[in-house]
């Protein structure tokens, strides 16, 4: 005898449904990342070797073409892995020389004021900074507020490019408060920098200090010898002595050149040395 519909109803309520039916995960199932792209190997490869230290700062990188024939791909690919490389400050490619691996960007501290021409001359290179303008102008709004005075008060402005062995490191552009060194404009700033003068003369008890990636704009890219599409990092500080601001400085990093960075106990107070 045929089931009837009850029944037929009774039965198909025990099976499995289709849309929850189990399936064993195993390796064949499970979802597998892609494939690194050609180029990303080949820099991966060269990392390694830098980060290991087979090949050490100044280290010449295999050619263009022996390393297509190393990988057996295009030359486009291995390009691309030089060029990006290149950008990410890892290698320094010379035309009609070769690619080489980079001298490690230089660090500066942000828990204290870096005397950067110390910095530069005790890693052994040259240093020069070049002052580019010193005036006493009216202060922008801006600039009034950093220095809690007001619109159109006059102000001390300094233009500074440092130098690393003839490469600029650093764009210093920086305002001074006259209320506080009223003999800042009268120095003579080819025997010590403006930050060198401010620290030895005017003693501060606070300072403060903010970094902001940001694109430099076509004169600052000139004066820094660099692509104004390549970032920059803008390091900005403002002291105080007694509570009255002293300066607000700008100094723009070239990325691919240098990097500011900081080392500090648990306790919070910076490690020197």
């Amino acid at each position: 005898m045929s089931p009837t519909p009850a029944s037929r109803r009774k039965a198909s309520s025990h099976l499995p449904s289709p849309s929850v039916a189990a399936v064993p995960l195993t390796a064949s199932t499970s979802p597998m990342p892609p494939a690194l792209a050609l180029y990303q190997q080949i820099k991966d490869h060269i990392s390694r070797k830098i980060q290991d230290g087979s090949w050490p700062p100044g280290h010449r990188l295999p050619s263009e073409h022996e390393l297509v024939a190393q990988f057996g791909i295009s030359r486009m690919t291995v390009n691309r892995a030089l060029r990006e490389l290149t950008e990410q400050g890892r290698v320094v490619r010379v035309a009609g020389v070769g690619s080489f691996v980079a001298e490690e960007k230089p660090q500066s501290t942000l828990l204290q004021i870096a005397n950067l021409a110390s910095e530069i001359r005790q890693r052994g290179h040259d240093y020069r900074c070049e002052v580019l303008v010193v005036e006493r102008i009216s202060a922008s709004l801006e600039v009034a507020a950093a220095l809690d005075l007001r619109l159109g008060d006059s102000v001390f402005h300094s233009l500074c490019v440092h130098l690393e062995d003839g490469v600029p490191v650093q764009l210093e552009d920086r305002y001074v408060n006259p209320r506080v060194v009223p003999d800042f404009g009268a120095q003579d700033f080819s025997l010590q920098q403006p930050s060198e003068y401010l620290v030895r003369n005017v003693p501060f008890d606070q300072v403060e200090h903010v970094v902001d990636a940001v694109l430099p704009t076509a004169e600052q890219a000139e004066r820094l010898a660099m692509v104004p599409t390549q970032p920059c990092l803008l390091l900005t500080r403002r002291t105080w002595t007694r509570g009255v601001p002293v300066t607000v400085v700008r100094c723009l990093h070239p990325a691919s050149r240098y990097r500011l960075g900081s080392r500090f106990r648990a306790d919070g107070n910076p490690v020197f040395g």
